[in-house]
């Protein structure tokens, strides 16, 4: 069972560098802010308050990676959609790039429900409670590459949408926490 304890404060792991062993274990605990820098960037206030949190871990287990987002302060009662992302965060969402994928899609953006689903990418989206608080797991059958990782996770303004031609997508960039994984 994997246990979070939801802080306010950034932590984690130093960059993971390319081609070197993927970390066993990855947390991250943000506050998000209206800047680079602040741990965490929220690019729609309104969706993603300045001041709420999340924490982002990663485990490799049997011989796959298990990633949970953890939120808290957000709007309640709301859904979101939320994927890892090739790139770092960025002074705007589109900085992080497309959604990582173990399977890369030869035609960009992605929404050919072959490549943009939950096996091939992290998918995270959840529900928050009356409080603003909410968790999704992912439960993935494999390990980040070592020269090919996630570098970041972006909670999206909508659920994810699952049919061709729109497969993958989840609204606009809302916030963005940068994860070393």
């Amino acid at each position: 069972m994997l246990v979070l304890v939801a802080g306010l404060t950034a932590c984690g792991s130093p960059a993971a560098t390319a081609g070197a062993p993927a970390p066993a274990e990855v947390r991250k605990d943000v506050q998000f802010g209206s800047q680079l820098g602040a741990g965490g960037i929220t690019y729609d206030p309104a969706i993603v308050p300045v001041g709420a949190g999340a924490v982002v871990t990663s485990t490799i287990r049997d011989r796959g990676e298990v990633v949970t987002l953890a939120v808290r302060g957000m709007v309640p009662d709301r859904r979101y959609g939320a994927h890892a992302h090739a790139k770092p965060c960025g002074a705007k969402g589109d900085a992080a790039g497309p959604h990582f994928q173990f399977d890369l899609d030869p035609v960009q953006p992605s929404v050919d429900p072959k490549y943009a689903n939950s096996k091939n990418e992290v998918w995270l989206d959840l529900a928050t409670d009356g409080n603003g608080a909410g968790t999704a797991t992912a439960t993935l059958a494999r390990v980040f590459p070592a020269d090919r990782r996630p570098q970041s996770v972006i909670v999206h303004a909508m659920p994810t949408a699952t049919e061709a031609g729109k497969a993958g997508t989840a609204g606009a960039r809302a916030a963005c926490v940068d994860v070393p994984f």
